[in-house]
């Protein structure tokens, strides 16, 4: 009887801690991409809020960049014309490649200001951490670039512009598959795919004319989401990180608008990498109501054309 009673605490014993062992060893194999990519993005200091975090840079007021190694990513044609003393023509495909190259801290220009932005959250996230773009493109470097004042229109009206709070959803994660088993990798493999992508935009227009069509993500503040008004049944889900992640569809075209397009095409980058299909907004709230009168009562910056201008700085010629 004793014998029998000891083999089977034995048996019970060998059988809790092998069962403990099991669940405590968890490689990455056994979780999900997402999930796998997710962790390694909190526990590397990655979260969207760090790669947010002062991402923009305004043109200096004596043009002096040479602190910065400045890689614009506008057309051969267009930087042949005219472009920043000492600034690199790379093809946004090769951001990543000869970013590599540099001897400075990468400053990231093109014509508005979003496309940089974008850049510069996917080299934030390959491990250029100090990137940053030209806030408002060669549009705020010289006058003669200016492509925002033609793009600053009012095209709300009552049946797609709402003052309404829509609630955020609560959904599952992106699902994708990789062979790729280590965070390191697969946030490498994510961010090139990313870039061969190229940028994901949804103009206002379109945004506008079918806002059911989309899942948007109105980016501002408590008081300017109701300040300004937005998009029909749009969501404000901000701050944002991967956590909050889960107010977002997975399955829907994620749109996020903010004042510029600039902060929210760093956010789109992002959530690209994340998994979802993300768009951001072309020109922001100065693509579709810049006559609002709440960029006066509420004080609100960022309005091109009144406290953001170009300035008249110098550009050389190939």
């Amino acid at each position: 009887m004793k014998k029998d009673l000891f083999l089977t605490l034995l048996v019970a014993l060998f059988a809790t801690l092998t069962f403990t062992g099991c669940k405590e060893d968890i490689t990455d194999s056994e979780l999900g991409n997402y999930e796998v990519l997710t962790t390694y993005l909190k526990s590397n200091n990655l979260d969207i809020s760090t790669v947010t975090s002062g991402f923009v840079m305004p043109a200096p007021a004596d043009g002096n960049l040479s602190a910065k190694w400045i890689m614009d990513i506008r057309s051969a044609a267009d930087f042949a014309t005219a472009h920043i003393a000492g600034a690199h023509n790379v093809p946004f495909a090769d951001i990543l490649t000869t970013a590599a190259t540099a001897d400075k801290p990468i400053l990231v220009v093109c014509y508005t200001g979003q496309t940089a932005c974008y850049a510069t959250s996917l080299l934030r996230l390959y491990g250029f951490s100090d990137a940053q773009a030209l806030k408002w493109g060669m549009s705020g470097w010289n006058s003669q670039f200016d492509k925002w004042t033609a793009n600053c229109k009012d095209l709300t009206t009552e049946s797609n512009w709402t003052s309404t709070a829509t609630e955020a959803g609560s959904f599952d994660m992106p699902s994708w598959t990789s062979p790729t088993i280590d965070g390191a990798s697969l946030l490498k493999e994510r961010v090139e795919a990313a870039v061969a992508a190229g940028f994901k935009t949804a103009a206002g227009a379109d945004v506008l004319a079918s806002p059911d069509s989309y899942y948007v993500n109105n980016f501002l503040s408590e008081a300017h989401y109701t300040g300004f008004g937005h998009v029909k049944n749009a969501v404000r889900v901000n701050p944002l990180s991967i956590d909050e992640c889960a107010k977002l569809d997975p399955n829907a075209k994620v749109v996020t608008y903010c004042y510029t397009g600039q902060t929210s095409a760093v956010v789109t980058a992002y959530l690209n990498v994340l998994g979802f299909e993300a768009y951001s907004m072309t020109f922001g709230l100065n693509g579709v109501t810049t006559s609002n009168p709440f960029w006066t009562s509420g004080n609100v910056s960022n309005h091109w054309g009144h406290d953001s201008k170009s300035k008249d700085l110098p550009t050389v010629s190939n």
